[in-house]
């Protein structure tokens, strides 16, 4: 079992069987998702403040790894949406160079998490901030395409949102309405296409067409030649990334962000593909493949790379049921660079936009915010001040702060789950017995100089000052108190601190501590913290009846 979390899904299918008609499949599979993939590559790498045959170069070799070593029978790995703006950032401070190593990097720390066993870890993250996140990150997406998109003529664009606009306001004299015709074509054909033929590769015919368009009727639209005169043709020879300790250190945090963000997206989307196919994903092998996905797109001079969630959906809807029709993918992606690339000079740079704005509407996920914004308050300010964060300050930071308000808002709930009760209040327990003290919850039938509580729910460090008022409340100590645990499922340090707490307080006034009925968990806790050791001032008991018999043993000394 333990190798087994570790074998790449490709290795499974291998050896369970593998035949001429599942390749025929695959490479089906493979051919479609490739020619979804071109155009969507070109224009994401664009995005990212590089250039489109960086993001090709992306697409296959980290394509092809993630699909050779990963967990999912189904996935396809490539630039993503969500690094856009990672990507940019990153380059902007440290240059292609820096990013490239963060790249590196961040594969390193995906491999590390892989067979560290984070896998399990990622599904903890919350809704409302991976939602507040990609729509922050997608309607940063689709604000960076309107230059492109309606051919303003500006020396710079500012990375901020705010200033961003500011700009495009002030240009927006020198819009260039036949980049702006070619732009609202190409998107009203993608959408036409998604509506009456939903399985034909609209973003390839829509940048086709109007590649066509811009050259037969010669307009004055910037392509992706006269942006990229000097574009490379074909896949690089690998190189080592320039590496010096300062500048790992500087790329550090964008490393372990770009981390992050390839482990939550790739799992997400093998969770998505898991529920298209049945199949089951190995978590921990998928972190180790996009790893090496992310290491190897970086020896080649690319960008990060993860689990893409509408191509992994194009795969499996195309007959896709093993990681050959990824690897495929990519192949057919290399042969269109080695043998159609000079056709790409031709597409039109507003078609690019173009179609980054489907996919920033992809990513905006409306359903999704609109549901979450009709859940608990807590959950809707999480979303909304992730999202926030996102589009006006920093990525990191919304992670950060998403998850930390998310987690005590969590905490916040949970506290109120958990109460310490006394007499009628008390909950019963499996074992208690009628007239035991409990059924019905009599207080009248404990011994005199007895007092009994009951804790219910999680004891951890947000409700652990509870006990100790409990106690303060109590006004004269009595000789004994019970303090029944059978119904804590789980005791923190903090937790544990508490009930040390009360037990030296309730020793300096006189009272003598006995635990009833405590879980292995909670006991192998409070026995880590010496609390077996304190000296007699505590006694333990099985259940509640034989803390009730060491009570009146205690209360009548």
């Amino acid at each position: 079992m333990t190798a087994a979390r570790w074998t790449p899904k490709l290795f499974s299918v291998l050896k369970d069987g593998y035949g001429a008609a599942d390749l025929r499949t695959d490479a089906l599979a493979g051919l479609t998702v490739a020619i979804v993939a071109l155009p969507l590559a070109m224009a994401l790498g664009i995005a990212s403040g590089a250039s489109p045959d960086k993001g090709l170069v992306t697409a296959i070799v980290a394509g092809f790894f993630i699909s050779l070593l990963g967990g999912s029978r189904v996935q396809i790995g490539g630039p993503t949406g969500a690094f856009v703006v990672i990507v940019f950032n990153v380059i902007a401070q440290h240059g292609y160079d820096g990013m490239v190593l963060a790249t590196a990097m961040a594969g390193v720390i995906l491999m590390i998490a892989g067979y560290a066993r984070a896998g399990q870890l990622v599904k903890y993250v919350p809704a409302p901030v991976v939602t507040g996140f990609t729509a922050g990150i997608a309607l940063i997406i689709a604000t960076s395409q309107i230059k492109d998109f309606f051919g303003l003529t500006m020396a710079n664009v500012p990375a901020d949102f705010i200033p961003k606009w500011q700009a495009y306001a002030h240009d927006a004299a020198t819009v260039n309405w036949s980049a702006a015709a070619v732009g609202a074509g190409a998107l009203a054909l993608i959408i036409v296409l998604r509506r009456s033929a939903p399985r034909a590769p609209g973003f390839l015919i829509a940048i086709v067409a109007a590649a066509a368009v811009v050259a037969l009727l010669k307009l004055p639209v910037d392509t992706i030649g006269s942006r990229f005169p000097n574009m490379q043709s074909g896949l690089p020879l690998p190189h080592i990334p320039a590496l010096s300790l300062a500048k790992a250190q500087e790329v550090l945090p964008a490393a372990f962000t770009i981390a992050f963000l390839a482990g939550i997206e790739s799992l997400l989307s093998a969770v998505v593909a898991d529920g298209m196919t049945g199949f089951r994903h190995r978590s921990n092998q998928e972190l180790v493949g996009q790893g090496v996905g992310n290491l190897a797109s970086a020896l080649f001079g690319g960008m990060p790379a993860t689990g893409a969630i509408a191509r992994t959906a194009t795969n499996v809807r195309s007959g896709g049921r093993s990681p050959v029709a990824g690897m495929l993918h990519a192949v057919f992606l290399l042969l269109f660079v080695l043998f159609a690339g000079d056709l790409m000079a031709f597409v039109p740079m507003a078609a690019l936009a173009a179609i980054l704005f489907i996919v920033a509407w992809g990513m905006s996920e409306i359903d999704r915010v609109r549901m979450l914004l009709r859940m608990p308050k807590a959950d809707r300010v999480v979303l909304v001040l992730t999202f926030l964060l996102t589009v006006l300050v920093d990525l990191t930071v919304a992670i950060g702060v998403g998850v930390t308000l998310a987690s005590l808002m969590f905490m916040a709930r949970m506290s109120e789950t958990v109460a310490i009760n006394a007499g009628a209040t008390m909950v019963p327990e499996e074992g208690d017995e009628p007239g035991s003290g409990n059924a019905g919850g009599q207080r009248d039938t404990l011994p005199p100089g007895v007092e009994v509580f009951q804790i219910t729910g999680p004891f951890f460090f947000g409700v652990a000052g509870e006990l100790l008022d409990t106690l303060r409340r109590l006004g004269q100590p009595p000789r004994v108190i019970i303090l029944r645990l059978r119904l804590v499922p789980f005791l923190d340090a903090s937790g544990a601190a508490a009930v040390e707490a009360f037990v030296e307080q309730a020793h300096k006034l006189g009272s003598k501590v006995i635990l009833s009925g405590l879980q292995p968990g909670p006991r192998s806790v409070l026995a880590h913290a010496g609390l077996g050791r304190a000296g007699g001032r505590v006694v333990f008991a099985r259940d509640y009846g034989e803390a009730l018999d060491k009570a009146r043993g205690l209360a009548a000394a």
